[in-house]
């Protein structure tokens, strides 16, 4: 709550990225949904003052492999956060669950063990049309949201110290 009753925006206040060394990981699989996710991402992060020299662009084959790439970076060191996207759409097999958890437990792990934000902007639809749809479509851009994310947090981390 605000303190008037009301919910805070969702997408919380514009944070700062000047300074900011941040990643962004994307997988290669469903490109053209990622690629999209990844635009927005760049884009949010630049418009907060992220300059572009500042800005690593790492792809990997799919989701699985994110939480990994991730965690490869984070011991490297030398970033305030990691935006991580992907797009996983639901078949026919149980594979789909795996992917998903997966990646979702992977990227939690290396955000907590390295004290990183790490933007979850990984898709997780029952068909192409929502991924498209949350790729900038009516539902908005997942890239953007986890870049903003990870802004935010930044922002909090810096305001502990």
């Amino acid at each position: 709550m605000n303190g008037k009753g009301l919910a805070p925006d969702p997408a919380g206040p514009p944070a700062d990225g000047s300074g900011l060394r941040i990643a962004v990981v994307t997988s290669r699989f469903n490109a053209a949904v990622t690629e999209a996710l990844a635009g927005a991402a760049v884009r949010t992060l630049c418009a907060a003052g992220v300059a572009e020299t500042d800005i690593e662009w790492h792809e990997v084959p799919g989701a699985f492999e994110l939480p990994l790439a991730v965690e490869l970076l984070l011991r490297r060191g030398g970033l305030d956060g990691v935006v991580a996207l992907g797009c996983v759409i639901r078949g026919e097999t149980p594979h789909f669950e795996y992917v998903c958890r997966g990646a979702a437990t992977g990227l939690e792990a290396a955000a907590r063990a390295h004290a990183v934000p790490v933007g979850f902007g990984l898709l997780t639809t029952d068909d192409a049309a929502q991924a498209r749809a949350r790729a900038g479509g009516d539902r908005g851009n997942k890239g953007e949201e986890a870049a903003r994310a990870v802004l935010e947090m930044c922002s909090f981390a810096r305001s502990l110290r």
